[in-house]
């Protein structure tokens, strides 16, 4: 008698539970929502835009009275990184209007996160990211040019573009600036507000971010390169573009939030 052996079930199909049927021109109706939300109350965004822009600038000229400008591009671009946790008061005011509850700016400058103290961490997290960025911009400088005192911006531009040493320093610096803006924008472009939300602690939550960003590249990657057009525009109009790019992205990032990740049962009736 032949001993038979059991047979192998059908194999079920597999899906990809990160995946997102989101159109690639998703985020301009992100931006169309952010300004709607912007309008509605105009006064606190444009509050917080201040508040944003003063603090900037407060740390720029905090650079310049210790001496330390020669790390002020980095640290500018570092802005990036945590730029998703300072607009947590955005993310407050689109998350009332959604819900019919009016707001202000108190609400918006005092939010209680339902994830509580893991927001904290989380920006704990972004601030040593943003720290080792600039500190790898410094080694990059040396590399290429030596561990010389800073000779002035106006020097350093001439330095970095116009000799092929400094064209070969932009090139790398630019693809290893590029892996740090891409891994930080992938954990905390859909955390922060997350966690708003939801009880749900840092790693977790930061780890859905990045799988939503890995598997949603298309439309994830061009919202990231809107994000960075924005910051440029801040960038050559002195930063005052925080003003009004600032309110209105971080109104859409909530919208992106929203149209990118599902939230619990639990989480809507908060």
């Amino acid at each position: 008698m032949i001993d038979t052996l059991p047979a192998i079930p059908p194999r079920l199909p597999v899906t990809n539970t990160w995946r997102r049927a989101v159109p690639i021109t998703a985020p301009l109706d992100w931006l169309a929502q952010g300004y709607a939300d912007f309008r509605v109350n105009s006064g606190t965004s444009l509050a917080y835009g201040a508040i944003i822009f003063a603090v900037s600038w407060v740390f720029v000229a905090g650079l310049y009275r210790f001496e330390q400008e020669a790390i002020l591009l980095p640290a500018l671009a570092a802005f990036l990184v945590v730029g998703p946790l300072l607009a947590l008061g955005l993310y407050e005011k689109s998350r009332c209007l959604k819900q019919g509850r009016t707001v202000s700016f108190l609400t918006m400058l005092f939010v209680r996160p339902a994830a509580g103290g893991q927001v904290l961490f989380t920006g704990v997290l972004l601030g040593l990211l943003a720290v080792l960025w600039i500190r790898a911009a410094v080694l990059i400088y040396a590399l290429f040019f030596g561990y010389l005192p800073f000779p002035g911006a106006g020097q350093l531009m001439q330095q970095v573009f116009m000799t092929p040493t400094g064209l070969a320093m932009v090139v790398v610096g630019t693809a290893v600036g590029g892996l740090f803006a891409a891994f930080s924008f992938a954990v905390s472009a859909f955390s922060i507000p997350m966690m708003l939300e939801e009880n749900v602690d840092a790693l977790t939550a930061m780890g859905r971010s990045f799988a939503l960003a890995w598997h949603n590249r298309g439309v994830v990657s061009l919202w990231g390169a809107l994000l960075s057009a924005g910051f440029v525009f801040c960038l050559l109009t002195g930063l005052i573009g925080l003003l009004l790019v600032f309110p209105i992205l971080g109104h859409a990032s909530y919208h992106a939030y929203r149209a990118m990740w599902v939230i619990s049962p639990a989480a809507q009736e908060t």
